[in-house]
């Protein structure tokens, strides 16, 4: 598995690489420069939207546009105009801004926060549901970051940075609900995250210059290095979904590409948030 960089400009702190399905384009976004990028692979063509804040993810809206975790909560995209509909950080420790996040197959957008400084224990996990009401599910975490399912999605794997290890819930897909927390393998700094169609996860290390896929047990399969070392997240694309894409930030001499290849993998396309249409 050979990776090559897109032709495609730097990014600061590239994070967040989702494929959407719809228009078949990829997702991800540069978090303090507070852009949104869409790449067509057919051609690279790129667009790029400022969404005038920092925000961590970007994924597809069932609806039309984008549903994003910017700086201050969770927030909808179209027609060029930013609505946040479900404000966290007021709530937070001053300083905080939500990161990573992802929806499960509901339209349920799950994202998390951190403190800029990476205060321990000062972030927290939100759940937005279809209705836009938003509940905190995990509270004291450090570093909020990836967030992905099985393919059942009986299952619930996510990344707090700080604590060097994947962990996985018991997830009830008819209720959004997750319980029985536990450690599904130890990694050292972990970043974002997705999972295959086989099962496997696929982590992205911060600091590691590599991606780890990891078998169902957490024992890992497979390291792909990657020519950077913070690296950030990773996800299937292309028409097929067997093109590894992944994202990158700048360490001070390097950094900050998107890379891809293509797989023998196949993985899953990123689920839009489904918000119901407003009376």
């Amino acid at each position: 598995m050979d990776l090559k960089p897109v032709p495609v400009p730097a990014a600061r702190l590239g994070e967040g690489p989702r494929w959407d399905d719809g228009t078949e384009t990829l997702l991800w976004v540069d978090i303090p420069a507070g852009l949104v990028h869409r790449l067509d692979p057919a051609d690279d063509a790129l667009e790029s939207i400022d969404v005038g804040r920092p925000v961590g993810v970007a994924l597809p809206r069932a609806s039309g546009g984008l549903a994003l975790a910017v700086r201050d909560g969770f927030a909808v995209h179209e027609g060029g105009r930013l609505e946040v509909v479900a404000p966290v950080t007021a709530a937070e420790p001053p300083g905080n801004r939500m990161n990573d996040g992802a929806c499960d197959r509901a339209g349920r957008f799950f994202a998390g926060t951190k403190a800029e400084d990476d205060t321990p224990g000062a972030g927290s996990l939100y759940r937005l549901d279809t209705d836009r009401s938003c509940a905190r599910v995990l509270a004291g975490v450090t570093i909020s970051n990836g967030i992905a399912w099985s393919p059942d999605e009986r299952l619930l794997y996510y990344v707090d940075t700080a604590t060097d290890q994947v962990d996985v819930f018991d997830y009830d897909p008819a209720s959004g609900e997750m319980a029985n927390r536990r450690r599904f393998a130890g990694l050292p700094q972990p970043d974002g995250i997705t999972v295959d169609a086989a099962g496997h996860v696929w982590v992205a290390l911060w600091g590691g210059a590599s991606v780890v896929r990891l078998r169902p047990d957490g024992s890992t399969d497979l390291t792909v290095p990657v020519p950077a070392a913070n690296v950030t997240s990773c996800a299937f694309g292309g028409p097929d979904l067997d093109v590894l894409y992944v994202t990158t930030a700048w360490d001070g001499s390097g950094g900050g590409e998107l890379w891809r290849c293509p797989t023998p993998y196949t993985g899953l396309p990123a689920n839009p948030y489904r918000d119901l249409p407003r009376p």
